[in-house]
C-alpha cells in the first residue's frame, strides 16, 4: 500500500529527528505558509496533496492468488518488520489538562470493571517457588482460557471508537458540506483493525452464548455512550481512547512475557491462525506468539494515533495520518506527536508523494 511504501521510504532516524523535532518559538501565526500545511482548507480551495488520503491510481491492486481476493479487508494496516515488533515499549501519556484527567479517570474505571469481568490481575513480580499449578490456583497467572475470554471481550469493544468517531466526522462533513481532511479514512481502519483482531482469535475459541449475550449489551451500552461523549468532546474522546491502548499494549506485553516464560503451555508451540498469516503477512511457519506480538504493535499504532490526534485541533487539522505513519521504531517508543510535530509531518509526507509522482514510469 502507499503509506506502507512511504514509511519504507523514510528511514526510521528522520522520524525522530530534525524533521519532527522543532523550535519551541515556531508557531503556526509566525509563518503564514506553514499555516497552510495542516490546517484544512475549503472545498474549492487547494490543499495539501493526499491530505484527503491516497488516490486510487496511488494504490496497488489488491492482493490476490489467481481470480480469488485474498482476504475480507481493503483499508490500509502496518505490516511490521522482526526489528519493529521487538521495539513496543509501555509509555504513558502524562495527564496536563482537565480533560486528561477525565478521560484517565474514564479508563482506570473502566479497566477495573473489564478485570473484574475477565478475572484478569496483573502481578509486577511471579514468585519463582511455586509450580504453574499453584500459580493458578492461587490466581496469580491465568491460564489460556482465561486469556481468550479477556482478549475477546477486549477486541469486541475496542472496535467501536474508531467506527463512532468515523460516524460522526462524515455525519459533520455532510452537515457542514465541507472537507473531512483525511480523518475518517484513519478511524475506519483503525475500527476493521480491531475487528480483525477479534476475528483472528475467534479461530481459537468459539465463545459460549452468554458471552455472546454480554458482548451485546456492552457493546450496546458503550457505542451510545461514546456516541454522546464524542459530539460533546471529540478531543477527551480521542485521548480516552489514547490510554485505553496504553491498558491495551500492557495486556499483550503481559501475555507475551507469559508466553515466553512458558506459563501458558498449550500456546507454547501453536500455529498462527490462518487469517493472522494472511492479514499481518506473516510466515509459513509463524506461531501464536508472533500474532501476540503483531496485536501488540497494531494497539501501540492506535495509542500513538490517538494520543496524537488529541493534540490537533479537531476543527481545523488535518490527519497527519492520512497518507502514512511512522514506523513502530517511533510509535513503539513516543507516545504522540504534537502539533507542531504533526504539521511538519504533514509537509514531508506531501514531498514524498510528490517526489513519487514526478518519477518517470
Amino acid at each position: 500500500m502507499l503509506r506502507t511504501t512511504l514509511m519504507r521510504a523514510v528511514p526510521a532516524q528522520s522520524l525522530v529527528g530534525p524533521a519532527i523535532l522543532l523550535s519551541s518559538r515556531r508557531t503556526f501565526a509566525s509563518n503564514a505558509s506553514r499555516w497552510s500545511s495542516l490546517v484544512a482548507k475549503r472545498t474549492n480551495e487547494q490543499s495539501v496533496s493526499g491530505s484527503e488520503g491516497p488516490h486510487i491510481r496511488d494504490l496497488p491492486p489488491p492482493p490476490t492468488e489467481g481470480d480469488v481476493f485474498k482476504g475480507d479487508w481493503v483499508l490500509f494496516h502496518p505490516v511490521y518488520s522482526k526489528q519493529e515488533l521487538k521495539s513496543v515499549q509501555v509509555v504513558h501519556q502524562e495527564t496536563k489538562t482537565f480533560g486528561d484527567k477525565v478521560a484517565y479517570a474514564g479508563v482506570k474505571y473502566t479497566r477495573m470493571l473489564f478485570d473484574l469481568v475477565s478475572g484478569y490481575r496483573h502481578h509486577d513480580k511471579i514468585p519463582e517457588n511455586m509450580t504453574l499449578e499453584q500459580l493458578r490456583k492461587k490466581g496469580i497467572v491465568m491460564n489460556e482460557k482465561q486469556w481468550l475470554t479477556r482478549i475477546l471481550f477486549l477486541e469486541s469493544i475496542a472496535g467501536v471508537p474508531g467506527m463512532v468517531a468515523a460516524t460522526c466526522r462524515h455525519l459533520r462533513s455532510l452537515r457542514l458540506m465541507k472537507r473531512d481532511s483525511g480523518w475518517i479514512h484513519t478511524l475506519l481502519e483503525e475500527a476493521e483493525n480491531e475487528r480483525m483482531h477479534l476475528l483472528t482469535f475467534m479461530t481459537i475459541r468459539d465463545p459460549p452464548m452468554w458471552f455472546r449475550a454480554m458482548i451485546l449489551g456492552a457493546q450496546g451500552v458503550y457505542y451510545n455512550l461514546f456516541f454522546f461523549s464524542y459530539l460533546f468532546s471529540p478531543k477527551i474522546c480521542h485521548r480516552f481512547v489514547g490510554y485505553l491502548e496504553e491498558e491495551a499494549v500492557k495486556t499483550y506485553t503481559q501475555c507475551i512475557n507469559e508466553l515466553e516464560a512458558g506459563r501458558l503451555p498449550a500456546w507454547s508451540d501453536a500455529p498462527a491462525p490462518e487469517i493472522a498469516k494472511d492479514y499481518w503477512r506473516l510466515p509459513a511457519d509463524a506461531k501464536l506468539i508472533d500474532v501476540m506480538y503483531a496485536v501488540r504493535s497494531d494497539e501501540t499504532t492506535h495509542r500513538f494515533v490517538n494520543h496524537s490526534l488529541a493534540n490537533l485541533n479537531l476543527k481545523t487539522d488535518v490527519n497527519p495520518f492520512a497518507l502514512r505513519e511512522p514506523n513502530m521504531h517511533v510509535k513503539g517508543q513516543k507516545i504522540a506527536f504534537e502539533r507542531e510535530e504533526a504539521k511538519d509531518y504533514v509537509q514531508e509526507s506531501a514531498r514524498i508523494l510528490e517526489k513519487g509522482r514526478a518519477r518517470p514510469q
